[in-house]
């Protein structure tokens, strides 16, 4: 039993070299919460920038350097300082906008506006438009043409309700479109652009009052990916050491959080072995108290490497949990092979840690049906742990302890 348990946990120690701390806070939270689902729908977008770090530059005529150094990095998708603001070869583009203005601003003129269309105008144009995507869906296959059926359907459909469906379609699509022609509009009146042109409330938000510019560095790829966040934050901090931001903060906590629980860890397994020293005063004692525990602790980092389940900012704290209920498990059993008791797997002493220990684990294992997936993850990791020190215990430390010492005066219960 000993060699054999003591075989398995050393040969699955190498899977320790994979156990990782998962530092993204967004993983803690349900994906299905409209919070979490907004902030990933607009990470998709690659003008909307999320996880970005920001460094600062003495001034603004500093940072040209910086941006270059930037910009050749492969983990860099775009670099913006209060530079970024104006448009660069403006030359070239303003004739280009002028042209435009000549042909389109004349639409946009008041004195040719028009009627609101009728409600019976807006049916006959969307049965005319069903029609059209119809005809050129027409003995055609593939995706292309089935959505131009589909909307076909659609339009047909909403030809064929009542006047306030229609109503409340205008309400819902024709906002949108009037804040598209007002943003064309004003962009037909571009006018040539420079620095001094920036809103002086953007500016405060890129230049300090005693001149250090601000760059703002965007990661390419997706920007919840650990391992991308990871590469980014490496990368940016050998241009920029004193680089700081979402990416920077998040994984020096995680890493802040590890070294404060492997530092707890060591502390307490001090204590414990203190505590147990004087209760016990046998060196022996104290370890077949602790290598169980320790065993135990080694069981269950391997079983989270199996079946993927990362450390994080939630779960960790099963592990300090399990030190404080496993010593307290082991201590009996040895204090009743110390009084001589035998046939420990079939004591009362042992079903009493049994019940104690389920019931425990099934206090905490219940947060494992939590929809939130850091207390979720809290709970997993606290019943496995449980379970772990359980077995130790039970069936690992009466085979280490052996015979009782007090052979003469042993008990059965």
């Amino acid at each position: 039993m000993v060699v054999g348990t003591l075989a398995i946990a050393l040969a699955g120690s190498p899977l320790l070299a994979y156990l990782h701390f998962d530092f993204n806070p967004l993983d803690l939270r349900s994906k299905k919460t409209e919070a979490v689902a907004t902030i990933l729908d607009l990470q998709k977008s690659h003008d909307t920038q999320t996880n970005t770090i920001d460094i600062l530059a003495p001034n603004l005529e500093a940072t040209p350097p910086i941006i270059a150094k930037l910009e050749r990095l492969p983990e860099v998708s775009r670099v913006l300082t209060l530079a970024s603001f104006v448009p660069p070869d403006q030359d070239q583009k303003l004739p280009i906008i002028q042209h435009a203005a000549s042909i389109l601003l004349p639409l946009f003129d008041p004195n040719r506006l028009l009627n609101p269309p009728t409600d019976a105008d807006d049916v006959a144009a969307l049965n005319k438009a069903a029609d059209q995507f119809s005809k050129t869906a027409q003995n055609v296959t593939g995706k292309g043409a089935d959505d131009a059926r589909r909307l076909a359907d659609l339009m047909r459909g909403l030809a064929a309700a009542p006047p306030q469906t229609r109503e409340a379609a205008r309400a819902l699509l024709l906002p949108g479109l009037h804040t598209m022609l007002d943003l064309l509009h004003h962009s037909l009146e571009a006018k040539p652009t420079g620095r001094d042109d920036i809103p002086e409330g953007l500016r405060r938000n890129w230049i300090s009052a005693d001149g250090q510019a601000l760059i703002e560095v965007a990661p390419e790829g997706d920007p919840n990916n650990n391992e991308v966040m990871i590469n980014f934050a490496k990368a940016v901090k050998k241009v920029a050491p004193g680089a700081t931001g979402e990416p920077v903060a998040v994984q020096e906590s995680g890493d802040t959080v590890v070294k404060a629980f492997i530092q707890a860890g060591i502390v307490a397994l001090i204590s414990i072995s203190i505590l147990l020293y004087i209760v016990l005063r046998r060196v022996t004692d104290v370890l077949l108290t602790l290598v169980p525990l320790l065993l135990a602790g080694l069981v269950t980092l391997e079983i989270t490497v199996l079946i993927d389940m990362p450390l994080n900012f939630a779960n960790i704290i099963a592990l300090p949990l399990m030190l404080g209920l496993g010593v307290a498990f082991k201590i009996y059993f040895v204090m009743a092979w110390r009084g001589g008791t035998t046939n420990l797997l079939q004591s009362s002493l042992t079903r009493a840690v049994f019940f104690s220990a389920m019931t425990t684990a099934t206090a905490f294992g219940s947060l494992w049906l939590s929809h939130h997936p850091g207390t979720s993850s809290m709970g997993k990791l606290l019943a496995i742990s449980l379970i772990t020190t359980l077995c130790a215990a039970v069936l690992f430390q009466p085979a280490l302890m052996g015979p009782p010492r007090q052979s003469g005066a042993a008990k059965t219960t």
